[in-house]
Parts: C-alpha cells; structure tokens; sequence
C-alpha cells in the first residue's frame, strides 16, 4: 500500500515536472541541422549569465498558479548580452537555450567565414561577460559492432532468458528475491528508443528528444533500445528476456542520434544535445543517470554533471575504448566508471576504481520488437545503472557514495555482482568466501529459475523475430 501510493506521488510529480519542461531547442531549419551534425568544427559554445528574474504575479492571481506557469528561460539581459557578443564577434546564432541548473543561458554560434576558432575562443575567454567558451565537441556511443550470439543459463518465464549471460553473471535470480528497482527512476541520456516494444511497456516514465523531433526516428534508433532492455526489461511477461532491474522507470533523453553503417555505424551526440539533456534529467530528478557514451574533455558538460554530482545523483558512465578513464564522462571526478567483465585481471594501468560489469554478446532489444546480441561498455554500464537501481529501492536512503562503496565490494570474478552488493547493504561483514561455502544468500550460483513472487502476466505475445 505505501509503495503504491509512493509510486503515484511520484507519477503525478512526474507529470507536474513535464508540464513546466521547457521545450527542446532544435536548430531553426535543415542546413543548421546538417552543419550541427557535419561540420562541428566551425561551431563553438558560449554560456552568460542568466539569473532568474523576478515576476510580479498579477493581482488576483494565487502563489500556486505563479509558481506552476513559472518557467525558467532567457532573461532579456542575457539576451541583449549575447546579441552584443555576437555583433562585436562575427558571430550567427544556430540555437540557444536555458540551463536551470547553472543559472546560464547557452548559445551555438557558427564563426565568420575565415575565422580561426581557437582565435575566437581566446578572445571570448577574455570578455567578462562570457562564463564559458568551447568548441562544439562530438560523442560517441560506446558499443561494439554486432556480435556471436553466445547462449547461456537455463529455462525462464521470459522465453530468451537462458540466453543472457549477463543475467546469469550477476546472480540476478537471487538479487531480485530484494529488490528489482521498483520506485526507482533512471535518467537515460542516450539516442531514442522504442517505445513501441513489447519489452518497455509500461517500463518508460518521459521521453524527450533533443536532436530533431521525429517521433518515428526516436523508436527506430538501436543503441538506446539496447541500454533500455539490459536495464529494464519486463519479467515474466512470456517473451523476450528480463531487465536487471525490471520494475525500474525509464526516463530517456534522447541527445545523440543513429549513424547509417556507411558512416561507421554507432551514434553520435554533441556538446549542444548533451547539454540540454543533462539539464532537463537534473531538473527532472532520476537518481541515476546513465551515460553509455564518451568523448573529449568539456568544460559545459563538467560542469553539468559535477552539478548533479553535488546534488546527490548517480552518475555512471562506459569507459572509452581504450580503457582509461579520461575525457566525458568517465574523466570527471565521482562519475562512476564501467568497463566491460572479460576473463583474468584487469588491463596494465587501469585504476582499481573502475568497475567491471558484463558487456560482451549481451542479448537485448532491437527496434521494431525484435531481439539480439550487441557488445561494449556501453552495454556494461547498463548492467551497472541497474544494479544501482536495486541498490536504491533497498536503501533508498542511501547516497552516491554508498552505492559505489556496495559495487566496488561486490566484485565476484571480474565482474560486479547484483546479489552480492544487495548483500553488503544487509550483512556489511559477509564475505565471498562464505558465499562460496554456501551460507550466504547468493550462495545459489544457479541459472535462471524464474522470479520468486512475479504473477504470470497472461496477456498475449508480442511480436518475437
């Protein structure tokens, strides 16, 4: 009874937050779409100031009324600023936008034809109306081109359970005997995802796309479909396979966009896009935020998640492909650092702090309701995300801190486990040695034998290919 009316508490202030969201900000027409996307080199960022200025509420008008229309965005000095940098500068606006969050107002421009950027950055980075100057920088999704399909586990409700080996890896059987995310949201930053697939129904709590608007673009985008089926995947609903943590909520931001094979496949986000969304998922309040992408330093986008950091968010993040952590996000102090479980010890050189968790042929959602395996860190700070979101519904007290201390001891092999770090939360003095002798409650070791106290959901199957 108190965890459902927490759950609708929780729905309708969900839906009070999207109300005063304000939209995205979308270049204004198709060629600053296509230079956003394919000449990033000739775009910069620049934040001012931008407090909040005071509204005097009308006569007769009540303070919730005030406060629910209120919204957050440019202040006419802010603008009157930027206008005059970008006159003085040579510089076109493409798109700006409000960040709450930082009490700044941003702006894409494009430099003047024959302009050198770092020039332009220099001498705004001596302008004491400018907070912040950067190039326009690119990201990646971390993972890996299609993989061997690996089969592993046994019989389940879910009729491709046997086949995911990251569920089996994580003693997810035994973790969801406590917890399984329920009242747990997760900020997913990522590209669209299928909203349409029978495996997210009733699993994602707002969407919201900063790339281009296209609804049918954001279901048809692959790399955030995947994260969203390794993190929360429905249970025995008599098809597909099991999420981690199957009752959490999917908040999806949607900032990076899908790249056709002939462009190397993947996807690609940008400073604008990441920005925006990291904005709105500290305003929109998930505990967790899921960053499976990674790029170069940014100064915007530090000070973004360092924000949401201070403000007790989990953040966590793939590691780059070379296994180090530098750059955005896994190079920011706090963030959480996933890199994909593979057999033996850690690679030379990589810090104890960084976390392993299965990332290789993983068997998740494809758009259009379909099902296959995919590989990368990407995918191993799915696993992650989900396990802190267990972690969460079990202690929802607990801070960031304690979530990373919970991962780091549950280590089992190479890989971070689900039941042993709800364990830590329980029994702090366990160790795995007694799990080994079978007198701890992750002592089953076991392939999938189906969740303990799930009604079988009789509704018919979805569309399986």
């Amino acid at each position: 009874m108190i965890r459902a009316l927490a759950a609708a508490l929780a729905c309708c202030a969900m839906l009070l937050a999207g109300c005063a969201a304000p939209p995205a900000a979308l270049p204004r027409d198709a060629a600053d779409a296509a230079l956003l996307r394919e000449h990033p080199q000739r775009l910069i960022v620049v934040a001012v100031a931008n407090p909040r200025e005071r509204i005097v509420p009308q006569a007769g008008s009540t303070l919730a009324t005030y406060n629910a229309s209120q919204r957050y965005g440019a202040g006419s000095e802010a603008r009157a600023v930027l206008e005059a940098i970008e006159r003085e500068h040579g510089l076109r606006e493409l798109a700006a936008w409000p960040i709450s969050a930082l009490r700044v107002h941003c702006v894409v421009l494009e430099i003047a034809p024959g302009a050198e950027r770092d020039q332009v950055l220099a001498a705004l980075a001596r302008d004491p109306r400018v907070e912040l100057a950067q190039p326009l920088q690119d990201f990646d999704t971390l993972s890996l081109p299609d993989a061997a399909h690996a089969p592993a586990g046994a019989a389940y409700n879910d009729p491709y359970v046997d086949l995911q080996s990251g569920f089996v890896e994580l003693d997810a059987v035994d973790a969801h005997q406590r917890a399984r995310g329920q009242g747990v949201r997760i900020a997913l930053i990522d590209t669209g995802v299928d909203t349409t697939h029978p495996d997210l129904q009733g699993r994602i709590a707002a969407t919201r796309d900063f790339v281009d608007g296209s609804a049918a673009r954001f279901d048809a985008d692959r790399h955030g479909t995947e994260v969203a089926g390794v993190i929360a995947a429905v249970a025995n609903n008599r098809q597909g396979i099991v999420g981690i943590a199957p009752q959490a909520m999917l908040s999806v931001y949607k900032a990076c966009w899908q790249r056709v094979a002939a462009d190397g496949g993947g996807a690609r986000c940008n400073s604008f896009t990441l920005a925006q969304a990291l904005g709105a998922s500290i305003d929109d309040g998930a505990r967790i935020i899921n960053l499976s992408l990674g790029g170069p330093d940014d100064p915007l986008l530090t000070r973004l998640v360092s924000h949401a950091l201070g403000r007790g968010r989990i953040v966590i993040g793939a590691m780059p492909p070379d296994g180090r952590p530098h750059g955005f996000p896994t190079g920011i102090a706090g963030v959480i650092a996933v890199d994909s479980s593979r057999p033996g010890p850690a690679a030379q050189g990589t810090p104890d702090a960084v976390l392993r968790a299965p990332g290789r042929d993983i068997l998740t959602l494809e758009p259009g309701g379909r099902y296959d395996y995919s590989s990368g860190s990407s995918l191993a700070a799915a696993h992650a995300s989900a396990v802190a979101a267990l972690l969460l519904e079990a202690a929802p007290s607990q801070d960031a801190a304690a979530v990373r201390t919970a991962l780091e001891r549950s280590r089992s092999g190479s890989s971070i486990n689900a039941c042993e770090a709800l364990a830590t939360l329980f029994a702090p003095t366990r160790t795995h040695r007694q799990e080994q002798d079978g007198r701890g409650p992750c002592a089953s070791r076991r392939g999938p034998t189906g969740l303990p106290v799930e009604p079988v959901d009789e509704r018919p199957r979805g569309a399986m290919q």
